[in-house]
């Protein structure tokens, strides 16, 4: 038998990891087979917890860390590293020299359908369960149908065109499995969060913290709208009932946001749980097994001897345009280190060097595992979505859907003002600008920069200088691993 080309988890077994999340305290359980497995509620909330795991993982098929590379394809990072030989995927989606053997896009293909799978044999299983409530039933389907929705929407939009899978498939099966369209693929994401919303709870606390919500489910939902560019209507009138909900708010001081102190905190609508609790070493790299932030140690300054951080790789060094950008915004020191300024400090430069570093996912000494493999150890949460991209979603829904342009000036400025801003009075086209201008600023170095660029159409003109062609460079290349198990079921993306 042939292995199954969307590198799923092998058919038979239900692979748990160490799942002793910030958000969820369940212990290990090593694996177990599917056919002894979801005989209670026990079991099937730890299946759950399998489910959200994935979203952790970057160390698929080498670095796959979603919002790093995503930063690195903007104008906001390059590639970096020791040298141009360093990590050569990341500099192939630096400089769009991508092609189906050369690119991150093997990992996030693998990573999101491991995902996949796992979301569709819960929502197989979860109502045989014996002993559960409808109440948790429906609760944990919306769950895994949000989680699905959320691994669909990425390969959205890295890939466009991609296997719709909905079900676990036999053996035969993944050999006929035809590619979707995006408008048929975003259907089904679309489908999944209007039938999660209504089970999901307005907010959660305690040890629940990092499980999703309605506002979570509203806001991708929103995300996704955006993307495909349709229903700019219901952007605004989701984006306002998450507003409307009052269970965010903006985070006082900017500064803040990405401090430990501040994980699941006012500002987060949907975080990405780490741990640096699980001490492993290099021995589970690539097994989705590790609990750490990878991301963390890449963007680091290497060998860096000085205060307040720890050493780190050298990745996603700052453009100088971005740096320029944030001339005399008092979010800039908050965003980016300037490495040449800190006072008893050194670092070796690098691959790409500008002498400009990502400070939100920093490393810090203060937040350095003490046991295992430092580097893969990091407990800093991704902010994957804010209560600030909810009010910059919702004015650009309401200016792009002829509301309001008052209320939609009125969300953009809640923005600004939080940082120290004036108010902007534009409207029209001014006004959207000054949108795209802002989510640019406030949301730096956090992976949305590159996706805006496509979706607005800009992506050509913004970064074109890097070698970015259209409609080329809008999506990765299928790897070509998959395109040769898959025995003519897969077809490759467009001019690769």
């Amino acid at each position: 038998m042939k292995t199954n080309y969307f590198s799923l988890i092998a058919a038979g077994t239900l692979a748990l990891s160490s799942c002793g999340r910030d958000f969820l305290n369940v212990d290990p359980i090593g694996r177990e087979l599917e056919i002894n497995y979801y005989q209670n509620s026990g079991q099937a909330y730890e299946a759950l917890v399998s489910v959200y795991d994935v979203l952790q993982w970057n160390d698929q098929t080498g670095y796959s860390v979603m919002y790093l590379l995503q930063t690195i394809a903007s104008d906001d990072c390059h590639a970096g590293g020791s040298d141009a030989s360093d990590q050569p995927a990341f500099v192939a989606y630096d400089n769009f020299t991508l092609n189906p053997n050369l690119g991150p896009q093997a990992g996030l293909w693998r990573k999101n359908y491991r995902g996949i799978y796992r979301a569709n044999l819960f929502l197989e299983k979860i109502e045989g369960v014996p002993g559960v409530t409808d109440e948790f039933v429906l609760r944990t389907s919306s769950e895994a149908k949000y989680l699905r929705a959320f691994f669909y929407l990425d390969l959205l939009r890295l890939f466009g065109s991609v296997p719709l899978i909905t079900k676990t498939l036999s053996p035969q099966e993944y050999y006929e499995v035809t590619m979707a369209t995006p408008e048929e693929t975003f259907a089904q994401i679309e489908s999944d969060l209007l039938a999660a919303i209504p089970n999901l709870p307005l907010e959660v606390g305690g040890s629940e913290k990092g499980r999703v919500t309605q506002g979570a489910a509203k806001a991708l939902l929103a995300r996704g709208y955006l993307y495909m560019n349709v229903k700019m209507d219901q952007v605004a009138q989701l984006t306002e009932e998450v507003i409307q909900s009052n269970a965010y708010s903006l985070t006082p001081n900017f500064a803040d946001i990405f401090t430990r102190a501040q994980e699941h905190g006012v500002e987060s609508v949907f975080e990405i749980a780490y741990s640096e609790n699980s001490t492993v070493g290099w021995e589970v790299f690539g097994s989705g097994y590790g609990e750490g932030n990878v991301g963390v140690q890449m963007c680091g300054m290497r060998d860096f001897d000085g205060p307040v951080y720890s050493p780190g790789w050298g990745f996603a060094p700052v453009s100088q345009e971005l740096y320029d950008a944030m001339a005399g915004d008092p979010r800039r020191a908050s965003t980016i280190i300037a490495a040449d300024s800190l006072a008893g400090a050194s670092y070796d430069p690098g691959f790409q060097n500008t002498g400009f570093f990502v400070y939100k996912y920093a490393p810090r000494k203060e937040a350095l595992s003490a046991d295992g493999e430092p580097a893969l150890n990091w407990g800093t949460n991704v902010r994957s979505i804010r209560y600030a991209d909810v009010l910059l979603m919702a004015a650009e829904g309401l200016a792009r859907s002829g509301g309001s342009e008052s209320t939609a000036r009125g969300y953009l400025n809640q923005v600004r003002l939080r940082a120290g801003l004036q108010p902007i009075q534009a409207s029209g086209a001014a006004l959207l600008d000054a949108i795209a201008l802002e989510r640019r600023l406030e949301l730096a170095t956090e992976g949305h920069r590159f996706f805006d660029l496509v979706r607005t159409g800009k992506a050509a003109e913004v970064l074109g200088s890097k070698g970015y062609q259209s409609p080329k460079h809008q999506w990765l290349p299928i790897p070509q691993t998959e395109l040769d198990a898959a025995q003519g079921a897969l077809t490759q993306n467009p001019n690769y």
